[in-house]
């Protein structure tokens, strides 16, 4: 099972594949990609691809090596190989699932037989993972002779592994409390980020430096009203979402994504407008323009440009993707603070096209959540980023902006293990006056010793 993960998810599917190989009699080798060459691949038989997509189509950091070879004249032949690939990815990218479309591509072109088609997999991935995990174990156990273990294997659903030792995860989200809120720019600076300080005290969660906080937040009521007011819904309608039955104006508040315009969508909705319009814009000619033309739109410009008559509050919500949650990067450590969770978080607010518009996530934290609002969370691992585990090795720290909060939680748990290694930090902002993102503290650091070096640019 080649594994080529960003942020774990890529990992903790293929390992949930491990498991059920396992439990059908398989003995499957999860292999990240970064450790595979090329006569590892050339000796390969069957193989489960798990790739996601990093920022604009590019591979995860541990697939770089893996995917150029695959995509050079290097590349071994692989005509004795069966395979099937999940791609993972987001499909408000334009090149969505492009590493697992490349990867299926090339594995074909090299002579390997396709056993089970590739499948691509959007923000919300855990169902039609967890399918193709089992249609492609199937198609495999349908060409060799494996037989079910005794073993009883235990599993829950795609995308939990790793939950130990709490067994809090995405679908089964911890309700945590808001104690701090704060604004950390001065008076006059042109930004808003905030510091936030979540309870998560009797949950049970641990996690490590570089590790992130999953929030599950809640669509704006002005966003919700908008969506419902385009398409003449009162909000009232009953609909089946992902937790049952539900009024529509509950479903949009808490199960949808109702702002980001993504290319399924208005290639659905051009289908449903019978749009001559957007159905030219998206032909492959104007991709481009495309791009351009949704930047800054949501959902509601569409629907409200565009009208479907007769579309029942039912057909509306199958065309929606589920609302993902955000995921920040914890700055605090768990040894040094094992009852609450920092966040930095930037709020984001502007004006486009005639609208506000706002981030989901980080203004539903800044304005709508206090400590009486339960706040769904749960900790997203990632192995890729860690602090070394020798205390005497040197780190160097590169972060601007709220790109600095990680190395907040590394230099606290530096100091709580009284670790012998230099540490340098980078950062960089807008303005030092207003902009100067935890200043007492890293200063406090340098003066303590355990700050060696405090390079900044403004």
């Amino acid at each position: 099972m080649l594994v080529g993960s960003q942020t774990g998810n890529a990992e903790d599917v293929a390992e949930q594949a491990a498991s059920r190989a396992r439990a059908r009699g398989f003995k499957p080798h999860v292999v990240e990609m970064g450790d595979v060459k090329k006569p590892q691949l050339k000796s390969a038989h069957r193989l489960m691809v798990v790739v996601s997509t990093h920022g604009e189509g590019d591979p995860p950091d541990n697939a770089i090596e893996l995917h150029e070879l695959v995509g050079s004249k290097k590349a071994p032949p692989m005509k004795d190989a069966q395979f099937s690939v999940l791609a993972l990815g987001d499909t408000s990218y334009e090149n969505f699932c492009q590493t697992g479309r490349d990867f299926d591509a090339r594995l074909e072109t090299l002579g390997a037989q396709r056993i089970y088609r590739r499948v691509d997999c959007d923000v919300d991935y855990e169902d039609p993972a967890a399918a193709w995990i089992e249609a492609t174990l199937d198609a495999f156990a349908g060409e060799l002779d494996v037989q079910p273990s005794n073993n009883v294997v235990s599993f829950g659903p795609v995308g939990e592994a790793g939950a130990e030792p709490a067994t809090y995860s995405k679908k089964n989200p911890y309700h945590a409390s808001l104690m701090e809120n704060l604004v950390l720019n001065a008076r006059g600076s042109g930004k808003e980020t905030r510091h936030f300080e979540v309870s998560v005290e009797d949950s049970g969660l641990e996690w490590e430096p570089g590790d992130s906080l999953g929030v599950l937040p809640a669509n704006r009521s002005r966003d919700v009203d908008d969506v419902l007011a385009a398409l003449g819904f009162s909000g009232d309608e009953t609909v089946e979402g992902p937790r049952g039955e539900v009024s529509l104006r509950d479903a949009l508040t808490h199960d949808y994504e109702i702002t980001t315009l993504t290319r399924p969508f208005i290639e659905g909705w051009a289908q449903l407008a019978d749009s001559e319009e957007l159905q030219s814009g998206l032909s492959e000619d104007n991709r481009a323009a495309l791009r351009e033309w949704m930047q800054g739109r949501h959902i509601v410009d569409v629907v409200q440009d565009w009208p479907v008559p007769g579309l029942s509050p039912q057909d509306f919500i199958a065309r929606l993707r589920k609302l993902p949650p955000r995921l920040y990067s914890i700055a605090s450590s768990y040894n040094a603070n094992p009852d609450e969770v920092h966040l930095t978080v930037a709020a984001v607010r502007y004006e486009t096209h005639g609208r506000e518009r706002e981030g989901v996530a980080s203004t539903w934290l800044a304005d709508r959540v206090d400590d009486e609002t339960p706040l769904p969370v749960y900790i997203d691992k990632n192995k890729h980023f860690k602090l070394p585990d020798d205390d005497s090795a040197p780190i160097i720290m590169i972060g601007p902006g709220t790109g600095v909060a990680p190395f907040r939680a590394f230099l606290e748990e530096r100091e709580y293990r009284g670790a012998s290694g230099a540490n340098w930090l980078f950062f960089g902002e807008q303005y030092m006056r207003t902009d100067f993102l935890y200043q007492r503290e890293w200063l406090k650091w340098r003066a303590s010793g355990l700050l060696d070096r405090l390079d900044v640019a403004f």
